[in-house]
């Protein structure tokens, strides 16, 4: 009788690694697959990362892009259940550096494939960071409202490159939109 669990077409498991050594299990995992001939069981091996774009800019002007794991300490592959199920789930789980599999008692629990498009959109967006933070304390160096002093960061607007902050205008606190490039952290 034939195992309802198998998958000729792979499924999506997560590894569980130390902290750290994501990119080192990716890499033996991909290495083993290939020495061992799993091509046909080991489908993929994935590590999600998602495109990061600060506001600080390199010594050319340009801003920086980082890359940051979606899921640090996890690495997902797309394997195959057939009857070499057990000798890779075997070879996997002793790589150096995963601590096992995600599911119960660290049995493998394929991801819907719902999960599995969220994180693939989750990859494909670019999120934006600010240094900026609310209750930070800026000065006004640029704009129409450079003569205002400093303002108290109320919002962060890091996709528009914005800020909401609270300054003193006419004796009354107002909130005003100004740009990054407008102000400076104020440190005493």
């Amino acid at each position: 009788m034939a195992d309802e669990n198998m998958t000729p077409e792979g499924k999506w498991y997560v590894v569980h690694t130390y902290s750290g050594y994501e990119n080192k299990v990716k890499a033996d995992i991909e290495k083993t697959r290939v020495n061992r001939h799993l091509e046909d069981q080991i489908l993929d091996v994935w590590e999600p990362t998602q495109s990061v774009i600060g506001d600080k800019v390199d010594k050319n002007g340009k801003q920086k892009e980082l890359s940051r794991k979606i899921l640090p300490g996890y690495v997902l592959i797309k394997m195959v259940r057939d009857d070499k199920w057990n000798d890779v789930w075997y070879v996997v789980r002793n790589t150096r550096g995963v601590t096992g599999f995600v599911g119960p008692d660290s049995k493998p629990v394929a991801l819907t494939e719902a999960e599995v498009a969220n994180m693939m959109r989750m990859e494909k967006q670019t999120e934006y960071e600010s240094s900026f933070h609310k209750g930070d304390e800026v000065a006004i160096i640029n704009g129409s409202w450079k003569n205002q002093g400093t303002g108290i960061v109320e919002s962060v607007d890091s996709e528009k490159k914005t800020l909401t902050i609270n300054v003193e205008l006419f004796n009354r606190s107002t909130l005003v939109e100004v740009g990054f490039d407008d102000v400076e952290l104020k440190t005493d």
